[in-house]
């Protein structure tokens, strides 16, 4: 498809219903109000393609940059364009799907970690964010001693931008669902720091208390431990297969 072909099914898919949530979670225009469902559908027309993925995303549409990132070669991104996407990067859901379609394949992953000290608030949250997702959903990380991120999470938190906030919030949940001290000193830090604020804009959305879930991923990987909401089957099934979740709002809800 070309660039005009796809804006033009963009826009033909586009609701003002989704429009308005978009808005809502603060997506900026120009944007048609397509939802991911329909997207994804549109990625799998498309496939890979590297040249109109980057037309879309210079196109600066809310929706043709969230496709950018389902379309794109993400392995073959130079660490130079890589950085010119995470610097364009302007609301949050965009920053964490861009996280989780592109930096998470790039041969780059680690390196960006650097983020983290950026002063852009979604550069920023694209640092943090990764970390989340590397501790979460691949094991690049496993034989690094993590315990300064925790420090850096104590330190910078109290005083990060907003949308930061919220990603190294969920960043210490990652990191308290290592298990062993590592859990141990996260949720020391989780309990020191208190529930995150993060003004969520006029939605529904909640930022999680990373002490509550870290300690219920503690419940979940005791051997034998029941909760008093839990049944002793449904327990030890838990118990079973763990399962490290982090939680990451990468889509808007109504």
């Amino acid at each position: 498809m070309t660039l005009e072909e796809t804006m033009r099914e963009l826009e033909r898919l586009g609701s003002p219903q989704t429009r308005k949530t978009y808005l809502r979670h603060g997506a900026p225009e120009p944007l048609s109000g397509v939802n991911f469902g329909p997207l994804g559908v549109l990625k799998k027309r498309i496939g890979t393609d590297a040249a109109l993925a980057r037309a879309l995303w210079a196109s600066g549409h809310t929706e043709a940059r969230l496709l950018a990132t389902m379309v794109t070669d993400a392995p073959a991104l130079s660490w130079t364009e890589l950085g010119a996407w995470a610097k364009s990067l302007d609301w949050h859901t965009l920053t964490d799907v861009f996280v989780t379609n592109v930096v998470l394949r790039s041969p780059h992953a680690v390196k960006a970690l650097a983020w983290t000290r950026s002063s852009s608030e979604w550069v920023g949250r694209a640092g943090w964010q990764l970390l989340a997702s590397l501790l979460v959903k691949t094991t690049v990380l496993a034989q690094e001693d993590l315990t300064p991120w925790l420090k850096r999470i104590e330190q910078e938190l109290p005083t990060a931008k907003n949308r930061v906030r919220e990603a190294m919030n969920s960043a210490l949940i990652a990191l308290g669902a290592q298990g062993g001290a590592l859990q141990t000193a996260a949720l020391a830090t989780a309990k020191r720091l208190g529930k995150v604020e993060v003004d969520q804009g006029d939605t529904a959305c909640e930022t999680p208390d990373a002490a509550q879930y870290i300690q219920k991923i503690q419940a979940r990987k005791s051997p034998g431990t029941v909760t008093r909401q839990s049944k002793p089957k449904a327990a030890a099934k838990k118990s079973a297969k763990p399962k490290r979740t982090v939680p990451a709002r990468t889509r808007p809800r109504a």
